[in-house]
């Protein structure tokens, strides 16, 4: 290992004596890089079984219960992304964020190849979704590992003034991703016919998933370097410990409550909207239920729209600071995302419709941008992978198992009223998250516990 004191100097080198608006030393620009692409495939793995295996889900898994086997996939996912970020985490904080990115890349390389690999209920029966279960299980660990180990590593090379941008562009990385799964998806099915598609056009999605993850661990092998902060000597305490019971106990779960905010925003503005506009649940006047081809539009113009002001919310952060632009955007959603999304089932035309979409996409996801600096700045070097990825993925969890609570809040509010009513507690629940934190934008990372705690 370096010494201290060339570390030192190599830290000041890229934090210090570069003027401001030059261009960043090689080994800052590799390490961005490898935190915005790596985020892209990650969230391509992440949504491409929601997405390619439905259209196939007939001929892989039979015809029984097919909305359950598709939840479950999800379930699985959910799950194992907690535990990679607990386990890939510690083992970060330990031994180094390169290497954790480069394990947990390979994992998730090998177990999305695998499952373009797993034959159809024909032949194994049940065996083919438990085996698809067991690989999505552990891919999740894998996946919850990569961003775990490789956004703190991107921030920790990138000076100040730039990482409210570089976790930006990170972050707009996973509408993009989304995008892209469903533009391959039509694709495929466009060129394809059905028995094609479901007997091998969607394993070729797969291989390409496990492609981009090994091309990206080839970069990481080849190209991107520790950051100086981690090569600092540093006590390595139990970093688990430190975040869930020690003293840094108090800035995870206040994260925890800013982050919970957010995933509920993510669910009732993507997968609820769309599924009540599918329904026909009010859409257009109560004229009818909107066709596909016509809901995949009005969320693919949303969808980009929240991409880019995403990366301007991050890069905005560090001019408002991250603790004033949370509690901003936490006031604006609790009043604003109801509105939009009650707007968008009053919309008279599909103009109107399309519109309120872009404004609720916008007025909800958009405040992930700062996320990735945010988190990072929460945390000192020796848990900051831990207290990074327990922050962001247990949060998850709550938010997520919407489908048993918002029911029984919709018999009482309505079926957009109750929807409207989360959307306000997810802004509430931003805002109160962001008013029990520190400002962080100007943090040295370098600095010790007792400068972050």
């Amino acid at each position: 290992m370096a010494s201290p004191q060339s570390l030192s100097a190599a830290s000041d080198t890229i934090n210090s004596a570069a003027p401001r608006g030059s261009k960043p030393p090689l080994p800052t620009r590799r390490a961005v890089r490898g935190g915005i692409f790596g985020n892209y495939v990650d969230q391509f793995d992440i949504f491409l079984p929601v997405i390619a295996l439905a259209p196939a889900s007939a001929q892989l898994f039979g015809s029984d219960n097919l909305v359950g086997n598709a939840g479950l996939i999800f379930v699985a996912t959910l799950l194992g992304r907690p535990i990679g970020a607990a386990i890939f985490g510690s083992i970060s904080d330990r031994i180094g964020r390169t290497a954790t990115t480069k394990v947990a890349l390979l994992g998730v390389a090998l177990t999305t190849l695998l499952i373009a690999l797993v034959p159809d209920h024909t032949v194994l029966g049940g065996g083919t979704l438990a085996a698809i279960l067991l690989l999505r299980f552990v891919g999740g660990i894998f996946l919850g590992g990569e961003y775990t180990s490789a956004i703190p590593l991107a921030m920790e090379w990138s000076r100040p003034e730039r990482r409210g941008l570089v976790s930006g562009l990170i972050m707009w990385m996973s509408p993009w991703a989304n995008a892209s799964i469903a533009g391959l998806v039509f694709v495929l099915q466009s060129v394809l016919d059905a028995a094609a598609y479901t007997q091998w056009g969607w394993r070729t999605l797969f291989v390409l998933g496990s492609l981009l993850a090994f091309t990206m661990l080839f970069y990481y092998r080849t190209r991107v370097e520790e950051s100086p902060q981690w090569q600092r000597p540093v006590q390595r305490a139990n970093p688990l410990k430190e975040i869930l019971v020690g003293r840094h106990r108090r800035a995870l779960w206040q994260v925890f409550i800013m982050m919970s905010g957010l995933w509920l925003l993510t669910n009732m503005a993507i997968p609820v909207l769309a599924g009540q506009l599918g329904s026909g649940a009010g859409a257009l006047g109560a004229t009818g239920t909107l066709d596909g081809r016509t809901l995949s539009f009005a969320m693919m113009i949303g969808t980009a729209a929240s991409a880019l002001t995403m990366a301007a919310c991050g890069h905005l952060s560090t001019f408002t600071g991250r603790r004033r632009f949370f509690l901003g955007f936490g006031v604006l959603t609790a009043v604003t995302g109801p509105l939009a999304f009650l707007a968008v089932f009053a919309a008279p035309n599909l103009g109107q419709l399309v519109l309120g979409v872009v404004v609720l996409q916008v007025v909800t996801v958009s405040a992930y941008g700062p996320v990735g600096a945010y988190l990072v700045e929460r945390f000192p070097t020796a848990v900051r992978a831990s207290g990074y990825g327990v922050g962001y993925s247990l949060s998850i969890v709550i938010p997520a198992l919407y489908p048993y609570y918002l029911p029984a809040l919709q018999s009482v509010l309505g079926q957009q009223g109750a929807v409207a009513a989360l959307l306000a507690l997810g802004g509430v629940l931003i805002a109160a998250g962001a008013f029990l934190g520190p400002e962080t934008t100007r943090v040295d990372l370098d600095a010790g516990d007792s400068e972050l705690a």
